[in-house]
């Protein structure tokens, strides 16, 4: 606009035509909209440049849907960091075994008796007899180091404690994929349920018209029509209850994995069910990876060094310790008759129980109570494995099987529908005969969709057991 504008004002003087010299006019023309294009395209709406945001949904696999689960579901957030704090506490406790430093300054004023200490000094003596003068200064560096097994036992249970909570955090995510597979598929089948009800309720239409026509043509009796049209209604009730039901089950998920739920988006899988692992793949990965054992074993460990640190108040602790600066009535490094106040002193402590009223048997025997139960969860938990792995696989092998059956079935029932309907319109059948077809092919279609969230359960509940997810 503003070019216009100028262009415009010397064209009115004369000037631009000045300029342009000798030129034709239609050069002339030329060069001005050549000039004009490229302020008239950046001001251009909806440029090429600056393409309007996509309103598309957002399209989720499985893996994408577990990803991101695992940043919104809180329990498997408070899993990840108990496991991290486990490993600072690994760190800490061994920390607790090297020696410490710590520079240390206090400036200390006692009020003072009247009385010289001695007939050289000026000082006066302090009130208080436990202070070394009126005025004393300290800055030292010290160095402290304990030597014991309950250090040592210390940082065996941190190693222990931390691999229980990466046990335990492993478990949690098992159990939050297996949750999200059951949602995801879940959802799936119920879009699908929602498609079958869409086409069953297009076919109940379509037998209702065309059972009019034949009445019309005097080929069926009226009766026909009205079962044609209680079907259509108890189709579009089904409809109805199904678009709910998808409606549900995609805010379930969406909880998950957005943080508005109601955000639109599709879910994407492949049409063929996975195979399912042999059964000695399967023991030998649940001997391996299963995290419940891990966790059992884990906290057995725990319980193991819980004894040893208790046993460890009955022996003695062994104290170093190396003080090196100043402690003198001047804040200095020498004092004022020439001594040097700058030096250093070393401690050894050996501190020997001898009686505590029996309190330190008694948490011997706390932790040995806590250990014989750590045993008794382990052996429980390699029993339930045991039993659940074959509970499982059996679940999933008879799901697998059925699915198959179920899908032959679904295309068997389609089929039946469709010939169904051909007799019917030939004549050579009933209503009844009809609307079973409708029925029954709802049920087949029905049926698949829930084989196969009964089969992706089954395996996402199997590779839970086995750690192969």
């Amino acid at each position: 606009m503003l070019l216009c504008v100028t262009m415009r004002t010397n064209l009115r003087r004369g000037k631009f035509r000045r300029l342009l010299g000798p030129l034709p006019g239609a050069i002339a023309l030329l060069l001005v909209l050549a000039a004009a294009a490229p302020l008239a395209r950046s001001q251009t709406p909806g440029d090429a440049a600056s393409p309007a945001p996509s309103n598309q949904p957002e399209v989720i696999t499985l893996d994408e849907a577990i990803r991101r689960a695992e940043a919104n579901e809180p329990a498997y957030a408070a899993a990840s960091a108990q496991s991290k704090t486990s490993a600072l506490d690994r760190s800490i406790a061994r920390s607790g075994l090297l020696p410490s430093v710590v520079y240390h300054n206090q400036a200390l004023y006692t009020q003072p008796n009247g009385v010289k200490g001695t007939a050289t000094s000026a000082e006066p003596m302090q009130k208080f007899i436990a202070n070394n003068a009126v005025r004393e200064y300290a800055s030292q560096a010290s160095v402290n180091e304990t030597l014991g097994l309950a250090g040592w036992a210390g940082v065996r249970r941190a190693d222990a404690a931390s691999a229980m909570a990466t046990a335990e955090l492993e478990v949690a995510r098992r159990g939050l994929v297996a949750a999200v597979t059951g949602l995801f598929y879940g959802s799936l089948a119920a879009d699908h349920k929602f498609a079958v009800a869409e086409r069953a309720h297009q076919e109940a239409a379509g037998f209702t018209s065309l059972t009019g026509k034949r009445e019309h043509a005097r080929e069926a009796a009226h009766a026909d029509v009205v079962k044609a049209q209680l079907a259509e209604q108890q189709r579009q009730r089904e409809l109805e209850d199904a678009k709910l039901a998808a409606a549900k089950a995609r805010l379930e998920l969406g909880v998950l994995l957005f943080p508005d739920p109601r955000t639109p988006y599709t879910l994407q899988d492949s049409a063929d069910a996975p195979p399912l692992a042999s059964r000695e793949d399967v023991e030998q990965a649940a001997a391996k990876n299963n995290p419940e054992l891990k966790s059992a074993l884990a906290a057995l460990s725990v319980s193991n060094v819980d004894v040893q640190a208790a046993r460890a108040a009955y022996l003695p602790d062994l104290g170093l310790n190396f003080t090196y600066g100043i402690d003198a009535p001047q804040f200095a490094v020498n004092g004022p008759d020439g001594i040097r106040n700058l030096g250093y002193s070393a401690s050894v402590t050996l501190d020997i129980p001898v009686w505590d009223w029996l309190s330190t048997q008694h948490k011997v025997r706390q932790s040995v109570i806590r250990r014989d139960a750590a045993k008794v969860a382990l052996s429980a938990t390699q029993r339930q494995l045991i039993a659940r792995l074959d509970e499982a696989y059996a679940e999933a092998e008879v799901a697998r099987n059925q699915f198959a059956s179920l899908d032959a079935s679904a295309v068997t029932a389609e089929e039946s529908l469709r010939l169904t309907k051909l007799r019917y319109t030939g004549g050579e059948a009933t209503v009844l005969e009809v609307v079973d077809a409708q029925n029954a092919y709802v049920t087949a279609q029905n049926a698949r969709e829930d084989g196969r969230v009964r089969y992706e359960a089954a395996r996402a509940d199997l590779q839970t057991l086995t750690g192969t997810m």
